[in-house]
């Protein structure tokens, strides 16, 4: 089975910083796209950003100029880098990646993880 495992979300100051970190583990054979989403209470859940296995990215405006994502191919794991943060960018932070799996290796199917608590408030 295969499982993404988010770290890193907690309790930050309005204009703190934030790493978070998604680990895919089990009997993955391939990685393609990976990406952060976020979810606010009563509210629907954004993309936030997304990175090829080339390592291309794109960003929602919200995240513009404020968050990176990168990976490590090598580790099966996507990060998102959050500066200057603010109040509104308080949310649950799921990651999700394109994954196949040693059985099926060309079969690519989206996994979700359970999520990591951001909360941006003073």
């Amino acid at each position: 089975q295969v499982q993404l495992v988010e770290s890193g979300g907690g309790l930050v100051q309005p204009g703190g910083s934030l790493r978070l970190s998604c680990a895919a583990s089990g009997s993955i054979y391939s990685v393609n796209a990976m990406g952060w989403y976020r979810q606010a209470p009563g509210k629907q859940r954004d993309l936030v950003a997304l990175t090829t296995r080339g390592g291309s990215a794109n960003y929602a405006d919200s995240a513009k100029g404020r968050f990176t994502i990168s990976r490590d191919n090598a580790k099966n794991t996507v990060y998102l880098q959050m500066n200057s943060l603010k109040p509104e960018d308080t949310a649950v932070y799921y990651c999700a990646a394109d994954v196949s799996l040693v059985g099926r290796p060309t079969t690519f199917r989206a996994v979700w993880g359970q999520g990591t608590l951001v909360t941006v408030s003073a």
